[in-house]
């Protein structure tokens, strides 16, 4: 028996709902008792959030036990363990239970007729243990000690509630025991895998004094041990343990995998032991096998004299799972602890069998693959047939970067290593795995490759940076490494400033893009074909644009968009393509700038290059915003977010967040754009694109709730102009807020600074959105009741184009109407705010049509429905429950008809009555008749 002691401070990272549970589970005993197990893989730190509730049980008397192995065949063995400290009270016990409990833990086991007497024995002996202070039991391990400690102490787990005794007991995903609570135990995120490897580094420069140890570790080893620890804790331990400092500082290769002989290691060989030796045979071939192809296992299986019908035992244990089309991991980390734990000369044997069965012509790149994994020391010719077999990727991305991966090791020079580890980890980035690409160019860079070779390798590490790191350090990198590959390789220089340029914009650096812009111009050269003569266009327009330069912009860009559309063959790339969507929105052609974003991300999506799907969604959601088109723009910005966070482009993730959260305000909806701003977090520097697009979010709230003074200071932060610093191009998009909320305050330099710039830059297009925008600004600054205001408002609606930017329409007409309310031409304004409230109900925009609504009623209207029949006004749902209410029926017989809850119909309902303007069911029963009489019901 263990008095618990007091507190002690450990954080268990990336735990924080498991350790609540266990402390309420504690909490709650003071008047009831409680259970709970929590299941995990090895290594989920099961083990520690039972030390986490015996830390936190003060007051509590504990009883700790584990599950042992070695001890799974002897019946009890566990329970005597566990209850030894306590048996003194076994004499309260009735009779036939003490002598059944006696018997038990004495090893003579326990009939099946007498399980119930036993385990009421056992409960009866908890209580009475309990009877002086609460009792906190807990067994580790349940599933791994004799099956019938664990049917005991699930019987008492489930009959507690009236007892002051908790009972925690942890076991392997695949145990189950019905009744319990259960916790499972899911993968570390990378920020919480990121704080498990800097505490352990803490505590690693504790030990051994820190001297050579840096005092942080670098980001990129931070985000490729991360990956490689697949969300599993004890797996950054087993990898931080076996660290030197260079690698902590990013200076050393890193490993592949957690090591063979750290703890998880050890954890997995001991169930695997617990396997037949042929379930572990077809195991290794199924886990070296990453096709997955049914056909090929089978073979190989039968080559080694067995069958897959022998990974029974493994699906059982929860290691795999088989079916028709093959055989699946649950945890991609299980297939990299199963080939980790198996000795070299095995592997190797399995990689031969493999290699074997694959005769296909369609497999030569598996089959050259398994027999270069089977291979020892050099072997030029494998080498050279594995390049070839991977050349543009052939047969994927990441299989393409594994065939050149053992390219290098089998090759025999040392410049032919560094150029396929370069192709390798290029292959790896375009297939979406950032983790792999940076473990190649640190393999890279400890090979010690020719400068050209290094520039190219650091041209790929910049655009990590760019996309998955710091914007400012990837500007740097890739400019030097521009300077260096120029000479050899003026695509890929001209390639590299490009995205050196998109990472001072992303940093809010600009001023630093004119240095951009001198590097490529003395790379550009009059015959260029249309690809270099793009990116050197868009450079060039870029750099004009942020200097105010309208004038030399334009022509740079749109000749930009017009190569872009005549790319063709491989000169049609989704980076190209991006390139020139880029500076279609620059120039304000939405729709060329959308038709190109989309044919990079069809483009990405049909090559795989995961690496720019996520950039060209961002630009396509982009056009979708100018182009009024804010469902399709939302929708688009939550794919880029799947995809970015699918290949750990953290920054781009931050965009899409940003993107949304804009999209949110500006439809008024609060808690969903605070959301999205809440998931940014912190990370993003103060003057970068995530930072500024939260604030523009932010803004559009405060200017929604009429906090105008907190919106305009928002905005008017968000570039400093005439410097080059901040987020220009955003502030010009969101210029048109900035405008509507200083039209509130007496002064207003920052508004006026900022819509000067955005006159110049809409003048020098031919948009008319960028144009009605620009004239709905100059209405809002204009005196109050006067006709300049007038005159520029009745401009704007005549730019507004009919066939993009219903939202902006909507917005003007509501402010004219405002304006002319305040004016005291009610009967003027109400023309306009009816308008602006049909656009908005039509558009599903709630707030804003309640704006307008609000505005009517001041305008000396009685505002009823909009004279819109219902069906163009409501979704399906919202339709076919103000139907049925029509009818009579009641929000009850409502819900039973659809399958929906009460509240869910109440929810609905009380939109519908909004949307229409109506306050009651008798006025919706009122309103659907009427249009029922003019055949409007149901128009659909």
């Amino acid at each position: 028996m263990v008095t618990a002691s007091r507190v002690q401070l450990t954080v268990l990272r990336g735990r924080d709902d498991e350790c609540r549970a266990v402390r309420s589970l504690l909490d709650d005993m003071t008047t009831a008792g409680g259970a709970l197990l929590v299941c995990g893989e090895p290594g989920s730190g099961r083990t520690a959030l039972v030390g986490h509730a015996h830390r936190h049980a003060e007051g509590r008397t504990v009883l700790a036990g584990g599950g042992l192995a070695g001890e799974a065949a002897l019946p009890y063995a566990g329970l005597q363990r566990l209850l030894d400290p306590v048996l003194d009270r076994a004499a309260a016990l009735p009779t036939e239970q003490r002598q059944a409990l006696r018997r038990a833990l004495a090893g003579d086991g326990c009939p099946s007729g007498r399980q119930l007497t036993l385990s009421m024995a056992v409960l009866g002996l908890l209580a009475a243990a309990a009877g002086d202070r609460p009792l906190l039991v807990t067994m580790d391990d349940i599933d791994r000690g004799d099956p019938q400690t664990a049917q005991a102490l699930a019987f008492v787990a489930r009959r507690v509630r009236q007892i002051p005794i908790a009972v925690l007991l942890t076991a392997d995903v695949t145990a189950n025991l019905d009744g319990i609570p259960t916790h499972r135990l899911r993968a570390l995120t990378e920020h919480d895998s990121s704080a498990v490897l800097t505490d352990r580094l803490d505590r690693l420069a504790e030990r051994t004094g820190g001297d050579a140890l840096p005092a942080r570790p670098a980001a990129s080893t931070l985000a490729t041990l991360a990956a490689i620890g697949g969300g599993n804790p004890q797996a950054l331990v087993d990898l931080a343990e076996a660290l030197s400092a260079g690698q902590w500082r990013g200076e050393e290769s890193l490993p592949a995998a957690p090591p063979a002989d750290g703890a998880l290691a050890r954890a997995y060989r001991a169930r695997l032991d617990r396997l037949p030796p042929e379930t572990r045979r077809v195991l290794l071939l199924a886990a070296l096998d990453e096709d997955g192809d049914p056909g090929t296992l089978i073979r190989a299986a039968a080559a080694a004299g067995a069958e897959v019908e022998a990974l029974a035992p493994a699906e059982v244990a929860g290691l795999v799972r088989v079916e028709q089309r093959g055989v699946t991991f649950p945890q991609p980390l299980v297939r990299t602890m199963i080939v980790a734990s198996a000795p070299l000369a095995v592997r190797r044997a399995a990689h031969r069998l493999l290699a074997e069965v694959l005769v296909a012509d369609g497999q030569r790149l598996r089959r050259a693959m398994h027999r270069a994994a089977a291979t020892a020391g050099a072997d030029p010719v494998l080498a050279a047939e594995l390049e070839q077999a991977a050349v543009g990727g052939s047969g994927g991305w990441s299989a393409a970067s594994a065939a050149l991966r053992w390219a290098a090791e089998l090759s025999d020079h040392p410049k032919l290593t560094a150029a396929r580890l370069l192709t390798a980890a290029r292959y790896a980035w375009a297939g979406g795995k950032p983790d792999v690409a940076r473990l190649l160019l640190d393999r890279l860079r400890a090979a010690g490759a020719d400068p050209v070779v290094r520039g190219r390798a650091d041209l790929l590490r910049g655009e990590l940076e760019l996309r998955c790191g710091t914007a400012s350090t990837a500007s740097v990198t890739l400019s030097t490494a521009a300077t260096t590959v120029a000479g050899t390789h003026r695509a890929l220089a001209l390639c590299g400033l490009v995205r050196a340029g998109e990472a001072v914009c992303f940093a809010g650096d600009q001023h630093r893009y004119a240095e951009i812009d001198r590097r490529a111009l003395a790379l550009r050269r009059p015959n260029d074909p249309p690809a270099l003569e793009l990116m050197g266009s868009l450079i060039s327009g870029v750099a004009a644009t942020l200097r105010g330069d309208h004038e030399r912009a334009g022509p740079a860009l749109r000749r930009a968009v017009v190569l872009g559309g005549r790319l063709t063959g491989s000169a049609s790339t989704p980076t190209a393509l991006s390139c020139a969507a880029a500076a279609g929105l620059l120039v304000a052609v939405d729709g060329a700038a959308h038709r190109l974003a989309e044919r990079a991300v069809e483009l990405a999506r049909e090559r795989g290059e995961l690496s720019m799907l996520s950039r060209a969604l961002e630009l396509r959601a982009v056009a979708e915003y100018w182009l009024g088109r804010h469902e399709a723009a939302a929708q688009t910005s939550r794919d880029g977010l799947r995809v970015a966070r699918a290949t750990g482009q953290v920054n781009c993730a931050n965009v899409h967040l940003g993107m949304l959260a804009v999209l949110a305000a500006i439809r008024a909806d609060r808690d969903a754009s605070l959301r999205r701003i809440r998931e940014i977090g912190e990370t993003p520097t103060p003057g970068s694109r995530p930072h500024a697009l939260a604030a523009w979010a932010l803004a559009v709230l405060d200017l929604v709730d009429g906090r105008h003074a907190e919106a305009a200071a928002r905005l008017a932060s968000l570039a400093r102009l005439g410097t080059g610093r901040g987020q220009v191009l955003v502030q010009v998009m969101a210029t048109p807020y900035l405008v509507e909320a200083a039209a509130h305050l007496a002064h207003r330099p920052a508004a006026t600074a900022a819509l000067a710039a955005f006159d110049r830059w809409a003048s020098s297009t031919a948009s008319p959105l960028r144009r009605a925008l620009s004239a709905r600004c100059h209405a809002l600054l204009a005196p109050r009741g006067g006709a300049e205001a007038e005159h520029a408002f009745q401009a704007a609606l005549r730019l507004h184009p009919a066939e993009a930017g219903t939202f902006e329409r909507a917005r003007t007409e509501l402010l004219f109407g405002q304006e002319l309310r305040r004016s005291r031409r009610p009967r003027d304004a109400r023309t306009h705010l009816h308008q602006a409230r049909e656009m908005f109900s039509l558009l599903g925009v709630e707030r804003w049509a309640e704006q307008a609504t609000t505005e009517l009623r001041a305008a000396g209207e009685s505002v009823g429905p909009p004279d819109l029949p219902a069906a163009r006004l409501l979704t399906g749902q919202q339709l076919r429950i103000a139907e049925l209410v029509a009818e009579g029926a009641t929000n009850r017989e409502i819900a039973a008809r659809l399958f929906l809850s009460t509240r869910t119909v109440d929810h609905h309902l009380r939109n519908v009555f909004h949307r229409l303007g109506i306050r009651s069911r008798t006025e919706l029963a009122r309103a659907f008749t009427a249009e029922r009489h003019v055949g409007l019901a149901s128009d659909r």
